[in-house]
């Protein structure tokens, strides 16, 4: 999530296609219609919604507050989501990244504490992991590989974090310190203190690398989860400027790029060393979309207003806070 303030309001959808080279007599196939719709309703007159994750194995959508900590679930059946962990749960302020493994434990970010894991069936915490030392951290997105190893960024440390499944199983019922996994500061642009880097983080196929952006850069960096090693990803066609959430499938990779109100699209070569600006979307009506998921062809955006009342803003939020649906993306 980055503190950078929003440039300008965009007040119509535009939809920019980066068709193939092609002569120029030729005309590029026109784009798809993108649409942007409210999908789901999330209660609360201070939700400011960060995170969404999905099950894999349903399709369940979850999303988290990062005003208070709650935690929304989205089954499809009812168009208000219901509060699954309420505010302030086994001590969480926020609700930032969510992931849910394929063994349907779900994993919640509390930018200030470290992430929390629950049984998604029970509702059950499983564990904690803390946030180690004494200075300021800000955990913010997770991404998890097929073998259950979980990835974490601090924006304010510039680090990566790892739990493994043995960290998990050791953990279990009680609670334990994050492990940084690799220091990615040397790798970034130089920045002044305190400055909000790392934000969201996917896993590419098989889980051999990492996908990182550095959302006040406006970089992504591939990180090898074998050896930890760091490399910048050469971005063609546009940038990764206040991107935030990521959701990578099959080659293709969305990012959403929070109070510019844009989502773009991108194709990532198979070693994830290269990508290539496929489309990209500004529409107000997104509302500072701090991350998105796909399932079965929609791609699911938390709206955070965080530009109207929230903490980059003096607004007044519009409620109720909103999950959108776009399609044609």
């Amino acid at each position: 999530m980055s503190r950078l303030y929003r440039s300008a309001a965009v007040a119509a959808l535009a939809a920019i296609a980066l068709p193939a080279a092609a002569p120029s007599a030729v005309a590029a196939p026109a784009a798809p219609h993108v649409r942007v719709t409210t999908a789901y309703e999330l209660p609360g007159d201070r939700v400011y919604p960060e995170g969404i994750a999905a099950d894999p194995r349903t399709g369940v959508l979850y999303a988290g507050s990062f005003g208070d900590g709650t935690v929304y679930r989205m089954s499809g059946r009812d168009r208000v989501a219901e509060v699954f962990l309420p505010a302030g749960a086994d001590g969480r302020d926020t609700a930032n990244g969510l992931e849910i493994d394929r063994r349907g434990r779900l994993w919640v970010t509390d930018s200030n504490t470290g992430v929390a894991v629950y049984d998604a069936g029970t509702r059950r915490l499983l564990a904690r992991f803390d946030l180690p030392g004494d200075g300021p951290g800000f955990v913010n997105d997770l991404a998890i590989t097929p073998d259950g190893t979980a990835y974490l960024t601090d924006s304010l440390r510039a680090v990566v974090y790892r739990v493994a499944p043995r960290d998990l199983a050791a953990a279990r019922g009680g609670r334990a310190d994050l492990k940084p996994y690799v220091d990615m500061g040397p790798a970034l642009e130089p920045y002044e203190p305190g400055a909000y880097t790392l934000n969201g983080v996917v896993a590419g196929p098989h889980g051999r690398y990492l996908l990182v952006v550095d959302s006040t850069g406006g970089d992504l960096y591939r990180v090898d989860t074998a050896s930890g090693a760091v490399a910048k990803v050469a971005l063609h066609g546009g940038d990764m400027e206040l991107a935030d959430g990521l959701d990578l499938r099959h080659g293709r990779l969305w990012a959403a790029h929070n109070v510019s109100d844009a989502i773009t699209r991108w194709r990532v070569s198979a070693d994830g060393r290269a990508a290539w600006l496929r489309r990209r979307v500004v529409d107000a009506e997104l509302d500072a979309p701090t991350t998105l998921v796909r399932v079965r062809g929609t791609l699911y955006v938390v709206r955070s207003q965080f530009d109207e009342g929230g903490p980059l803003g003096s607004g007044t939020p519009e409620t109720p806070f909103t999950v959108a649906a776009v399609r044609g993306l």
